[in-house]
């Protein structure tokens, strides 16, 4: 057991004097395929070696209470409570009012996944939450779609099914191509002489959850007025304004998205690269979700001998880049990138060597 879950089932027993079963949920850095899982699109995640942590034991009454090692809020609500509080906590309410429950539970929550970077620490909350409350008894789709139900309805964010999917699922060593139309997917190799190295900008601009909607909400509507289920399903040539712009950016990345899966699987990452940066200039250009300091990021990786690709990763205004890079360059890469983004933006960034993990998980006692 590593030491964070082992400090918070010591703290739990501390706090209520028993003992607590602990479960775990990844976040996920999106290689490729962005703003793409709400249109029926194509996504490439990989779960990371970075999780949430829940530490649950059942109560004899109809209560739900939660804190977290690490945020200052609490939870301390009767069974079948829907009322937002605001923070982070409405996670915890939505995913125990999906699932219905019928006897009441303590959870102590730990995470060593950035908040706030785009590596999905909100999916990571919420499948822990849902396996810790389920007793990791029910289908992993079907905690999935519990997940986005959850922060969709009650905390506003209308994500797509792909950050639940990727920690429910996540395979080691290995990103999913995930079809968001049917939630096909196959689990693709990273190859072993490459790692994942994520760049946290350490900015999230205050436009970017209303932004994200704000996308989400103009391609559902563009769908709807064409008469597709998707915007996935239109033929982008014959629009106009910021539908095309939209259109087209999902068109082309669902199109880089397989292109970068088929590079992988042929070990050819002068390919895979050149995918990932095709996707961060659509989504600076036509998507319209970067910002100067991703922008930056992705600049001077492309500049550094051993980078085969980078791009921004996430729902964009700040948070994280994604960079595919060789592994016997990745420690220096590291050293280069936190150097070159500090003396151009004055901001200390966090900057890490991550690898494709498991999905969530009960931890053995």
């Amino acid at each position: 057991m590593s030491s964070l879950p082992a400090q918070l089932a010591r703290e739990f027993e501390r706090r209520y004097s028993r003992s607590a079963r602990l479960f775990r949920a990844p976040g996920r850095v999106n290689l490729i395929g962005e703003h793409t899982d709400y249109n029926g699109g194509f996504v490439f995640p990989a779960a990371i070696d970075r999780a949430t942590y829940v530490a649950v034991a059942p109560r004899e009454d109809r209560r739900l209470r939660a804190a977290s090692l690490s945020l200052p809020e609490t939870l301390d609500v009767p069974l079948g409570h829907r009322q937002p509080a605001g923070n982070w906590t409405d996670f915890i309410t939505g995913v125990a009012a999906l699932l219905q429950l019928e006897v009441g539970a303590d959870l102590l929550i730990a995470t060593d996944v950035p908040i706030g970077g785009g590596l999905s620490s909100s999916a990571a909350l919420t499948v822990s939450t849902a396996f810790a409350l389920g007793g990791g008894t029910l289908p992993r789709t079907e905690i999935a779609r519990l997940c986005q139900r959850a922060e969709n309805e009650f905390t506003g964010m209308q994500c797509g099914i792909m950050d639940p999917f990727a920690s429910c699922l996540g395979e080691d060593g290995c990103a999913l191509r995930i079809d968001c139309r049917d939630l096909s997917y196959k689990a693709v190799p990273l190859p072993g002489e490459v790692r994942l190295v994520i760049a946290n900008t350490m900015v999230k601009h205050e436009l970017a959850a209303s932004a994200y909607n704000e996308r989400r909400a103009a391609c559902e509507s563009a769908a709807a007025r064409l008469g597709v289920p998707f915007l996935r399903d239109v033929d982008y040539s014959s629009l106009t304004g910021r539908e095309l712009l939209c259109a087209r950016h999902v068109m082309t990345e669902n199109s880089r998205v397989i292109a970068f899966a088929d590079a992988l699987l042929a070990g050819d990452m002068t390919k895979a690269g050149t995918a990932m940066y095709a996707s961060h200039e659509s989504l600076k250009t036509d998507y319209e979700v970067s910002c100067q300091e991703l922008d930056t990021m992705v600049e001077i990786a492309s500049k550094l001998p051993g980078v085969h690709g980078a791009r921004m990763t996430g729902g964009g205004f700040g948070g994280c880049t994604i960079n595919l890079v060789a592994a016997d360059h990745a420690p220096e890469i590291v050293e280069q990138l936190t150097a070159g983004y500090r003396a151009a933006t004055g901001i200390p960034p966090h900057i890490f060597i991550t690898r494709p993990s498991a999905g969530a998980s009960e931890i053995p006692a």
